[in-house]
């Protein structure tokens, strides 16, 4: 048995950031119910959970943590753990991690400190180049290789014999392993174990990745995606095989988080959960069977093929409420070099059929892209008054980001317009949920006029979706003084409602003391 501590880092988001997810963290739970399966001792420090509403200074100026200070995240480690497993998931949020892992490593410099996430699988060399506090970074889905790691702890195995893993080599150059398969039956996996997650402060504070609905659990009920759009990381972090989980499975799941934990809404945070109809169609069927009264939401940005108006309807009466549908331009020269392979005639058309029976939707836009010239930039804008006026309850327009892991961003290294990677250059991938940053990766258009092209392409849906229905006004202001929300924009103002009512944090747990060496 290895005793593991898995930490989840506090969300780092720009200073005037517009939103700040405040999340359960699903990848963590599921390697640790793994790690446990494998008769292993894991402890979670989740700094978002324990402290959601803190809000403090990071080291660089344009960043600002939510959750655990670092000081009272090191103070919970226990000193006899024997390996340190951090998530990594957003770029942006790299020079807050890194700080963390500095100040894990000047209290327990003989443990091992190991990265896994979306970051760590994208930026793995750039990650074990510049931190060496870093030991070893797991690559892609973690939950078979943390059990094999945990044996690598424990002194029972090499780790270049593991594969899916980045470390250094001899001569301390960063090195991959081995690759290593996908899990092609995620049904097999256990579930989460939320037992090691503060779980009640999500439930009961109303936090979730979607709209409000009550006591919200996020489900996998699909891993990976088939698509491959240039601006995405989930080719490298999932590489492009999609799996989808038993029907049955997936249901008895959701039951059983009904029974245990009275939940009252699940949030699906797929990257793409609707792709074949069939799936789609037998699910709803289930929860049908089973009468579970219960709502349920797609706040990920999914596709709308097989979103017709009776697979809609069947949604619709299963619980469904809140979809988001992820058009991502309003020009098809961007979305034949973006390679986002949809048809915006069968958007529109689905999004009439979805406000007929009655589901909120949420459009994300993105402009910026870096060959885009005015005129594609103006058709996203346009579109986005379309979709409002069609009915859609929120159309944010978010500016282009490079991710790493994108091929994009490879792209834009190749062409020397990201060039060195540093703490500035992670904070400005911010941008995209920021309206008083701009991005500078669109070579026709500058970084103030997209900012006006976006703030007039929302401003404008707003206003067209509020004038063309008044009584979202009323519903609006009623919601945001009940703490309630149905859309996006109603969950926005309530969240700023209760960050800005939140309560002094509270005082520090004692700091373990070290080992008691055996007599």
């Amino acid at each position: 048995m290895t005793a593991i501590t898995l930490i989840r880092p506090p969300t780092v988001a720009t200073a005037n950031s517009y939103s700040v997810p405040i999340t359960p963290p699903l990848g963590l739970a599921y390697v640790a119910a793994s790690l446990e399966a494998a008769g292993h001792q894991v402890t979670i420090i989740d700094a978002v959970g324990e402290a959601p509403l803190h809000r403090e200074a990071t080291c660089h100026p344009r960043l600002v943590a939510h959750g655990l200070s670092i000081e009272d995240i090191v103070r919970r480690v226990d000193p006899c753990t024997r390996g340190i497993g951090v998530s990594a998931m957003f770029s942006q949020e790299w020079p807050h991690t890194e700080q963390l892992i500095l100040a894990l490593h000047r209290r327990l410099p003989q443990v091992p400190i190991f990265l896994g996430g979306e970051h760590a699988t994208a930026a793995w060399d750039y990650v074990l180049g510049t931190c060496p506090a870093v030991s070893f970074c797991v690559l892609g889905e973690g939950e078979q290789t943390a059990i094999e790691v945990a044996e690598h702890l424990a002194d029972q195995r090499s780790l270049s014999s593991v594969a899916g893993v980045a470390c250094r080599d001899a001569r301390g150059t960063p090195m991959r392993t081995a690759e290593r398969p996908r899990v092609r039956q995620p049904s097999t996996l256990p579930r989460p174990a939320w037992h090691l997650v503060p779980l009640p402060a999500y439930l009961d504070g109303g936090f979730g990745h979607g709209v409000d609905r009550g006591r919200s659990m996020p489900i996998l009920a699909t891993r990976g995606c088939p698509y491959q759009c240039a601006f995405c990381s989930s080719p490298t972090m999932w590489t492009t095989r999609y799996f989808l989980r038993d029907v049955t499975n997936v249901v008895d799941e959701i039951e059983e988080y009904v029974r245990r934990y009275h939940v009252t809404n699940i949030d699906f945070y797929d990257l793409t959960a609707i792709v074949k109809r069939r799936w789609i169609l037998a699910f709803c069927a289930e929860l049908e069977r089973r009468a579970l009264n219960i709502t349920w939401q797609l706040p990920s940005g999914t596709r709308t093929e097989a979103l017709d108006r009776e697979v809609l309807g069947a949604l619709y009466r299963t619980g469904c409420r809140n979809i988001t549908y992820a058009p991502e331009s309003g020009s098809p020269a961007t979305l034949e070099r973006i390679r986002k392979r949809i048809s915006l005639a069968g958007i529109v058309r689905s999004i009439r059929d979805a406000k007929r029976v009655g589901i909120s939707l949420k459009c994300n836009l993105i402009i910026g892209f870096p060959d885009e010239t005015r005129r594609d930039a103006w058709r996203t804008v346009l579109l986005a008054w379309r979709l409002a006026c069609l009915g859609a309850d929120d159309v944010p327009l978010y500016l282009f980001s490079p991710y790493p892991g994108s091929s994009l961003f490879a792209e834009l290294r190749r062409r020397g317009v990201i060039g060195r990677l540093d703490n500035d250059y992670f904070a400005s991938l911010g941008c995209f949920m920021d309206l008083t940053t701009g991005s500078g990766y669109c070579r026709a258009v500058g970084p103030r006029e997209l900012n006006f092209y976006r703030f007039i392409g929302m401003a404008g849906a707003y206003l067209l979706g509020y004038l063309s229905r008044p009584w979202r006004i009323l519903r609006t202001i009623r919601n945001v003084c009940t703490g309630r929300s149905q859309t996006v924009i109603e969950q926005r103002l309530c969240d700023a409602l209760k960050r800005r009512l939140a309560p002094p944090a509270a005082e520090p747990e004692p700091v373990p003391q070290p080992c008691t060496p055996a007599v």
